[in-house]
């Protein structure tokens, strides 16, 4: 059995993994990334489309691209990244050091041990079953992600006649890859009023190819004994029903924060983002652990991920170094137009990034951050809508007790 030693061990070598690894690296401590593909990048190097990049690096990039930029910045600081390598547990032991246990082909089983870990797992996506769609389980069902996988990497077509259900940004984007690819795109149908997805997406893979998206509709039964031959489409509004014939179906309802490794490890997970809840260092509630990325929170761009990330192997490295970290005690909270506040919790006098969901739709808004009732910053914000996260930098005032963030519409 091997026995590897490091200050960081960084689990998951996405975008957001690569970037902790690289700002740990960059801080001084010996950094350890591991993941279970055999390539790093993650969901990256199935995306083939441009604009990834253009906050992080300011060019707009490919996945594959973005993901190697990302892999020669993280080895190039010094960080060493195994893959192929499956994490199957970590433990926090009793002297505050971690153990975890590793799975790999070529290895067997490999023990390391760290003086802190930060989690970049990522996250999975929610399924037909997730959603309850009734009909036989026959072939021609898929996730968005792993249709995309199916067609980028492995270069199959999964059919000729698709139905997406969910208006997700990968289903977006994977309407206009089947269109590119000879497939005919039914529709794209979404069960809420308005689109999941990016208003980039809607425009630049449904309009200008003329796939129609139907909103307030849900996809009721999946017909067909060994493949898909069509789908009942309810109208939500009308009670109408549709039958669209296709040979396949592609779900992009949602995904699911995959933090299996932390719940086992006693995290506190916050049930309004399905991460962890972490203060200002992006620490969880097991010291020493941090956690960035889609783990912690479901982002828009892999950019945002990128920069969180960056935040918590800068912490991690600090605490494997024995330095002290702020103490965010201040709990943060937001109001009902906003679904979650990350972090949740920060440190009187500093300065923090705030990251947030909003519920609610609205051409302007106002978003306010409160110290004990007082607005002492706000951002004005345009086009708001629950698709796209927005973020904000405040100062927490010296003294302040009690911390707040509003979102309220400008008439």
């Amino acid at each position: 059995m091997k026995k590897i030693d490091c200050d960081v061990l960084v689990i998951g070598a996405g975008g957001a993994g690569l970037s902790a690894a690289q700002a740990a690296a960059s801080a001084g401590a010996k950094v350890l990334t591991v993941d279970r593909e055999e390539a790093c990048g993650g969901v990256l190097c199935q995306c083939i489309h441009n604009g990834f990049g253009l906050r992080f690096f300011n060019a707009e990039l490919t996945g594959p691209e973005y993901a190697l930029r990302m892999e020669r910045a993280a080895r190039g600081s010094g960080a060493e990244i195994r893959c192929g390598e499956t994490v199957s547990s970590v433990v926090r032991r009793s002297d505050g050091t971690f153990e975890a246990t590793l799975f790999s082909a070529a290895d067997g089983v490999t023990k390391v041990e760290s003086r802190a870990a930060v989690f970049t797992t990522g996250c999975r996506e929610r399924t037909r079953a997730n959603i309850a769609v009734p009909g036989d389980r026959c072939a021609g069902i898929y996730t968005a992600g792993s249709a995309q996988k199916l067609m980028n990497l492995n270069g199959m077509l999964p059919g000729r006649r698709a139905l997406i259900v969910g208006s997700g940004d990968i289903g977006l984007i994977m309407a206009r890859r089947c269109r590119w690819s000879g497939i005919e795109v039914a529709a794209v149908i979404e069960i809420l009023p308005e689109p999941s997805g990016l208003p980039r997406n809607i425009a630049q893979c449904l309009r200008d190819f003329d796939i129609p998206l139907l909103l307030s509709h849900r996809c009721r039964k999946i017909i067909g004994r060994n493949r898909v031959e069509a789908a009942e489409v309810e109208n939500m509004t009308t009670g109408e029903v549709m039958t669209f014939k296709c040979d396949t179906i592609l779900f992009s309802v949602g995904l699911i924060p995959e933090n299996e490794l932390l719940k086992a490890m006693g995290a506190k997970l916050d049930p309004a983002t399905g991460g962890p809840g972490v203060d200002s260092s992006l620490q969880c509630s097991v010291p020493g652990v941090f956690a960035a990325g889609n783990s912690l929170h479901v982002h828009d761009l892999v950019d945002f991920a990128s920069l969180e990330a960056r935040r918590a192997g800068e912490s991690a490295a600090r605490y494997a170094s024995g330095a002290g970290l702020p103490a965010a005690e201040l709990p943060v909270t937001c109001s009902r137009t906003l679904k979650y506040v990350v972090p949740g919790r920060c440190a009187a006098g500093e300065s923090c990034e705030f990251f947030f969901r909003p519920t609610v739709s609205c051409r302007r808004a106002k978003l306010s951050f409160l110290a004990d009732g007082s607005e002492i910053a706000k951002k004005m914000c345009v086009s708001v809508r629950p698709a796209e996260m927005l973020t904000m930098k405040a100062d927490v005032p010296a003294g302040a007790k009690n911390l707040s963030f509003e979102l309220e519409e400008c008439k």
